[in-house]
């Protein structure tokens, strides 16, 4: 759930640190005229990155499978071609269970970005985010240098010397994989795993924003990937606190046509409202499925939806950002953050009310009488 501009005025930049580049700084292109479009883009980034010292790449906040895969697998690259010493930092927690047993099982050199100095870093890259996104913990005064995304691109990504963004693919890790096969190097057996099981996520077993390239990176992967490994990230041991929340979740779920909307209240973790909202849309002919829930003063949205004359994410940003927040998302799933620091119980109420009614209108329902699931 890849959402806040970054795009205001910035403060004067203090001697040394990364400037944001101008308009009109020169952009090394990543769409080549060449037969093989992945080993002109790999290229390019190369050529960017030789010279470099050392490269922070960060992943979006509260980093899910792909984004966790993109960036330890565009590490590898850049240390083992560019000869460029990389660190991978991301925002927010792994809450998932299944993402914490990917970063454990598979030993992902990834770490929290609170222990970053960016003083150490002369290059900056951002993996399955934008600048514009939101979801990231990039500061303000800093600006990537390269930007690699399957979403759709965001005005501020023309900034970037580098950018690899809103292809049509299902997931980041394709890229990369793409990146992979075309650099001649062995895939190493966890970051394979890593790649493989961040297109499965992603495209929710090759069902979903599915395209022929992620196919093609899931089949070229699969020999490489450790089977134990991948048991055991997609079976993990789940904490008492998952079941409490599957609980609330049927308990408050109300259904308003073919859409079902649940607030999940306080959440142990922003990613398991993606899970409820993909989970509901498992119910009966539902077209729309709305999660929410409370973390660390912040309201936290994920929306899935059937119906294929939508886009997820440019509904979801009319609604959220239009309120303050930060969104994003793509074809039939999005997620967004709202905060709500400082509003009082009531306040909180009459917003998450005046959310739900918002997304309800945009979804096209008419039913304004819920009724309880359970």
């Amino acid at each position: 759930m890849k959402a806040t501009s970054q795009m205001s005025d910035r403060p004067e930049e203090p001697p040394g640190s990364r400037a944001r580049p101008s308009v009109r700084a020169a952009r090394v292109a990543l769409y080549p005229r060449a037969v093989d479009p992945a080993r002109g883009k790999l290229d390019r980034l190369l050529q960017y990155a030789r010279g470099h010292r050392r490269a922070l790449i960060l992943t979006h906040d509260n980093p899910d499978p792909d984004s966790l895969a993109a960036g330890v697998a565009l590490a590898h690259l850049l240390e083992e071609l560019a000869d460029v010493r990389s660190d991978v930092a991301y925002g927010g927690i792994v809450g998932r269970s299944e993402n914490r047993a990917m970063v454990k099982e598979l030993k992902l050199p990834v770490q929290l970005i609170s222990r970053v100095d960016f003083d150490d870093y002369d290059m900056i890259c951002m993996v399955d985010t934008q600048p514009e996104q939101g979801n990231h913990s990039l500061p303000a005064r800093h600006f990537p240098d390269v930007v690699i995304d399957h979403h759709p691109e965001r005005p501020a990504t023309h900034l970037a010397p580098i950018a690899d963004v809103g292809g049509p693919m299902g997931a980041t890790s394709t890229l990369l994989a793409g990146y992979f096969r075309a650099s001649g190097l062995k895939v190493p057996a966890d970051i394979a795993t890593a790649l493989f099981y961040g297109i499965k996520a992603d495209t929710r077993d090759l069902g979903r924003q599915t395209t022929s390239h992620d196919i093609d990176a899931y089949l070229w992967l699969f020999p490489m990937v450790d089977k134990v490994a991948l048991a055991q990230i997609e079976h993990p041991k789940l904490p008492a606190d998952y079941f409490r929340l599957h609980h609330t979740a049927i308990e408050k779920a109300q259904v308003y046509g073919q859409a079902v909307v649940c607030d999940l209240r306080a959440i142990y973790a922003p990613d398991m409202v993606a899970e409820v909202a993909e989970r509901f849309m498992s119910l009966g002919d539902m077209r729309w499925s709305l999660a929410f829930g409370l973390y660390e003063e912040a309201l936290y949205y994920s929306i899935r939806t059937s119906d294929r004359r939508m886009n997820a994410g440019r509904l979801i940003r009319e609604v959220i950002e239009a309120r303050g927040g930060t969104a994003g998302g793509h074809g039939t799933m999005a997620g967004a953050r709202l905060s709500v620091k400082g509003l009082g119980a009531a306040a909180r109420a009459r917003l998450k009310e005046e959310v739900v009614r918002a997304f309800l209108d945009a979804f096209g329902i008419k039913a304004r009488k819920p009724k309880k699931l359970v």
